[in-house]
């Protein structure tokens, strides 16, 4: 299925939760914010959330410094 990543169209398999996409695009959970479709998703929801055709998905790292 086609979604929409940081702006760029991806095909990913149907039923990808977000914990999945992070795995497939080699990104750690610990160290990101999540927003699909406009909405923040909670770090102890990726599991069980599912991201749909057409869905657009902000993936946002962490970055520190001083």
């Amino acid at each position: 299925m086609k979604v929409t990543l940081n702006g760029d169209i991806k095909e990913i398999p149907e039923e990808t939760t977000v914990a999945e996409l992070l795995g497939q695009i080699g990104t750690t959970p610990e160290r990101v914010a999540v927003e699909l479709n406009l909405d923040v998703v909670p770090r102890g929801n990726y599991a069980s959330t599912a991201i749909r055709e057409g869905d657009s998905i902000e993936v946002v790292t962490f970055v520190g410094g001083g």
